[in-house]
């Protein structure tokens, strides 16, 4: 456990940062931010705002959805919120959901995430600033996650970026239409369905998914 005298200021912004004389690093991060929603960015641990409706509507059905498509088809890990990534000795990350493939789920230690995700699916709150939104993406993209989402409620979009080169990636912005994920064949979704609240009920899509995949594999 870390001596470090933790120490927290306020600013004119909405998130309070937490501060030591010396950066904070990820394992002592993970260690003193058990109790607190925090995520690590440049050695400060900087608050995580409280999750709001319909973020947390949202999180829910998607994480249920996706849970138990990769668990019944074996595909992997799906990981929700509270998930420390780990992105270099200074930062980490707690996306709201994140996807592990099977065969990379040698990355997922009992404290954190010491890898790149296979997807990351970040949800859009009304307090998220662009700067908030451009540093989670290039911290993604420093790791190499192949696949970054945004979802924003507000906008009504879904913004996918999915790496086509070592340090390049695409860029597509979805309102309308089937949204898929290249690292979950099989999977699918709606978009709209991420800025409305009647979705199909996340057992019966996700058994309906499983049922198309078995059926295309024979």
């Amino acid at each position: 456990m870390t001596d470090l005298l933790i120490r927290s200021e306020c600013y004119d912004e909405p998130k309070n940062v937490h501060v030591a004389d010396v950066p904070i690093d990820f394992e002592t991060w993970l260690d003193i931010s058990r109790d607190l929603n925090t995520e690590l960015i440049k050695g400060v641990m900087v608050d995580r705002m409280a999750a709001q409706y319909p973020h947390e509507w949202i999180f829910g059905w998607l994480l249920r959805v996706l849970g138990n498509y990769a668990h019944n088809r074996k595909l992997g890990v799906v990981l929700g919120s509270r998930t420390a990534v780990k992105i270099d000795r200074y930062d980490g990350r707690l996306p709201d959901i994140l996807f592990v493939r099977a065969e990379n789920a040698g990355i997922i230690q009992p404290k954190a995430v010491y890898g790149a995700p296979d997807l990351v699916i970040e949800i859009v709150s009304p307090g998220d600033r662009d700067a908030d939104l451009i540093s989670l993406q290039t911290d993604y993209r420093t790791i190499g996650v192949p696949e970054i989402v945004f979802i924003d409620p507000q906008k009504k979009h879904v913004r996918l970026f999915r790496k086509i080169e070592l340090d390049r990636y695409s860029d597509t912005t979805v309102t309308t239409g089937r949204l898929t994920f290249d690292c979950i064949p099989g999977f699918w979704i709606e978009a709209e369905w991420s800025f409305i609240s009647s979705q199909p009920d996340e057992l019966e899509h996700s058994n309906r998914l499983v049922r198309e995949a078995e059926e295309s594999a024979h």
